[in-house]
């Protein structure tokens, strides 16, 4: 046995990913024979065959398949390795890319953000608004560097800085139920009239809606302001930050209708980043600014 390659580590998992080697060489931007013969000298190599070829389509072998495994965490090795070498390489990062969640106090955040990067002139902030799962799927298909939101801490994935909780309230303007609004309210006697929900910004969303009452007609909108705006206005009821509604809630224009049936919810907010990623010397100095100045 004889040392094998990276590139042709990369032709065996692009083969295995893209299910043949046509498909292999498209995405690796090279020839078909190019692609065939790395994968055929890495077989030689371990004097393994890696793939069944009998069929229309290739195949794992039973040892492609446990090779393959390895093969899969050693590229992704591989990727990090490279990143963090770009980032010796470039110094401070050119750009940053945070993501916002649909729970996050955009006033104090956003103060935050203008102080840190007013240090930081030479580093773009490319800023997102994303909403419901949007955020995690950002983060974990990398398309951001850091988000702010509620983040599912079971996942190994990500490592997070806790930045306070968001109490949710249940709300409805004056007169949009032809009912007393107290904390009795069932979600029998709402099925009727139309709850405002937030719209999962994911391409594929991960999880169901929360407090959605079954059978009754929905309106879905981008975020909480716009969310806000329609329940000021008697067009539906639904959950909303108490940050947001602090004085509505106060003069009579909001009506809380938390109750046993619906006891709305207290999200945790938080900054969080990939674990398994090497993050450049300003994402390090973002961090451990938002470490110091939490909770919002």
């Amino acid at each position: 046995m004889s040392d094998f390659t990276l590139h042709e580590l990369q032709c065996f998992d692009a083969v295995v990913t893209g299910g043949g080697f046509q498909a292999a060489a498209e995405r690796l931007h090279r020839s078909h024979p190019s692609v065939f013969a790395a994968v055929s000298k890495l077989e030689h190599r371990l004097g393994v065959v890696l793939l069944d070829r009998s069929g229309y389509r290739v195949r794992l072998t039973e040892d492609g398949r446990a090779f393959h495994r390895k093969v899969r965490f050693l590229l992704g090795e591989a990727d990090e390795l490279n990143l963090y070498a770009r980032q010796l390489a470039m110094g401070e990062e050119a750009e940053l890319r945070v993501v916002l969640g649909d729970l996050c106090p955009l006033p104090p955040m956003l103060e935050l953000l203008s102080e840190f990067f007013a240090r930081c002139p030479r580093t773009r902030l490319h800023l997102r608004l994303e909403a419901v799962t949007g955020p995690w799927e950002r983060l974990l298909e990398d398309e951001a560097d850091l988000i702010v939101h509620r983040v599912p801490k079971s996942d190994v994935r990500m490592e997070w800085i806790d930045l306070g909780s968001v109490a949710m309230v249940p709300v409805a303007a004056p007169g949009f139920l032809p009912f007393e609004p107290t904390g009795d309210i069932t979600p029998r006697q709402l099925r009727a009239f139309t709850q405002c929900v937030i719209r999962d910004s994911a391409r594929h969303p991960s999880e169901q809606g929360h407090f959605l009452v079954d059978g009754a007609p929905q309106c879905s909108v981008p975020d909480h302001l716009v969310k806000k705006e329609l329940v000021l206005r008697g067009m539906a009821w639904g959950h909303l930050p108490r940050f947001l509604i602090e004085d509505e809630l106060r003069d009579g224009r909001l009506l809380s209708i938390a109750g046993r049936h619906f006891p709305g919810m207290t999200e945790e907010l938080a900054a969080a980043r990939r674990r398994d990623r090497p993050h450049g010397p300003v994402a390090g100095r973002l961090w451990d600014f938002l470490a110091a100045n939490g909770p919002l």
